[in-house]
């Protein structure tokens, strides 16, 4: 009896593939977990990975080869051509050639980015869009309301997420998530050949300057922000000292409790949503996905805290034995660290859903497409799932708070 290859029994089942002998697939590659409706795999594809998953009217490698490894791609999405490890396109994404995507990225519904973008511990609510030359690692962007009034990073843009005393505690929050999931608020755009300074948080309607490097948050909602090169010069440097230990950890006990509150959105609220076949699996990639970022930002700010010792014994050296306030911030983050980490593990299995509105979940009764449903809430109801989510921020903050 003659066994059909995996790409053999794709083409029985509708997915179209012009050039089979330049496609390969992995034989840990579920044929199941393949749509036949309207997929296209262009010569140059290259699958692998029991997670990957690819749905209806998707188009893999249109402008150049492709290679998909335990990866989701959700619905009508158009990946043209470069290399995508363990993501999550929820559906109707769009990506450009040239790209590098690795893992806990998250584009959702109509996020989409340009030729020659890297990402990773990325998410991008719906509608955001990114130019061409972006690196955008460690970050969260949410804001605007459709493909016409959306969330923007222009071309040669980079996010700053590694610092010269070599941590990673750097993510960076643009917008937030109890307002951004309701899909009504003013969009966040962040000028070309710029760069954000990580950990950064940066409110809704927030504007950059082409050009601009921010370095600072700005909470206050609707601002510009435009700014040049700093100013020439040189000055002492030792290596391994925070002097704003305490803006770094509040950022991202910030990013955390966000991230946090996001899950919950994706249990109660995205889980309602599951309806075509393979959706289930991709909501379930997405919580999975999510966990991971949660995991890498307790780890980073774990590793942060350790570093404090050190930066601690210098600044002490400095101030010769007297209690400073830089130093005091040292103790409080070291000492508590360990009760935090728990704090935070144990809050991501938190099931919070008792404390959901039953007018909102109401409201979202009989939906059966999520972005028209979100989107179609009236603003006193999405009040009600907004208020939700930032409670659940709130109450881990104050456990947090140093």
């Amino acid at each position: 009896m003659i066994t059909k290859t995996v790409i053999e029994r794709l083409i029985d089942k509708g997915v179209k593939v012009p050039n089979p002998s330049s496609v390969s697939i992995g034989e840990d590659v579920d044929p199941d977990r393949i749509s036949g409706q309207g997929v296209t795999l262009y010569p140059g594809t290259r699958i692998f990975g029991e997670k990957t998953l690819i749905m209806a009217g998707t188009s893999i490698g249109f402008e150049a080869p492709v290679t998909l490894s335990n990866t989701m791609v959700g619905p009508g999405t158009s990946l043209k051509g470069g290399f995508f490890q363990d993501a999550v396109f929820a559906g109707y994404n769009a990506f450009g050639s040239g790209a590098h995507v690795r893992g806990g990225t998250i584009l959702e519904e109509e996020a989409s980015a340009a030729h020659t973008v890297g990402l990773k511990q990325t998410i991008l609510f719906p509608f955001v869009t990114l130019g061409s030359l972006i690196n955008f690692c460690d970050i969260l962007m949410a804001g605007g309301t459709s493909r016409k009034d959306h969330s923007e990073v222009g071309s040669s843009f980079i996010h700053f997420n590694y610092t010269p005393n070599q941590d990673k505690a750097t993510p960076s929050m643009l917008g937030n998530v109890h307002q951004g999931v309701l899909l009504n608020q003013r969009p966040v755009f962040m000028g070309g050949q710029g760069g954000l300074v990580g950990p950064c948080r940066l409110a809704f309607g927030t504007v950059t300057a082409a050009g601009t490097i921010c370095r600072r948050d700005e909470p206050r909602p609707d601002r510009i922000i435009f700014g040049g090169a700093l100013k020439g010069g040189s000055v002492p440097r030792k290596e391994g000292v925070y002097t704003n230990a305490k803006k770094i950890y509040d950022a991202n006990c910030a990013y955390i409790t966000g991230l946090i509150s996001l899950m919950n959105w994706y249990r109660h609220v995205r889980s309602r949503f599951v309806s075509e076949p393979l959706s289930d699996q991709l909501l379930l990639g997405m919580k999975n996905t999510l966990q991971v970022c949660i995991d890498e930002r307790i780890k980073r700010l774990g590793a942060f805290c350790v570093k404090l010792a050190a930066s601690r014994k210098v600044l002490s050296s400095r101030a010769n034995g007297e209690m400073t306030e830089p130093i005091r911030i040292h103790d409080a983050i070291i000492k508590q660290w360990p009760d935090v980490e728990a704090i935070f593990i144990s809050q991501t299995d938190h099931d919070h859903s008792a404390a959901i509105p039953e007018p909102f979940l109401d409201a979202l009764n009989g939906g059966t497409r999520y972005i028209e449903t979100i989107k179609g809430l009236d603003s006193a109801t999405a009040s009600l799932g907004s208020d939700w989510l930032k409670t659940i921020e709130q109450t881990i903050v104050e456990k947090v708070k140093l």
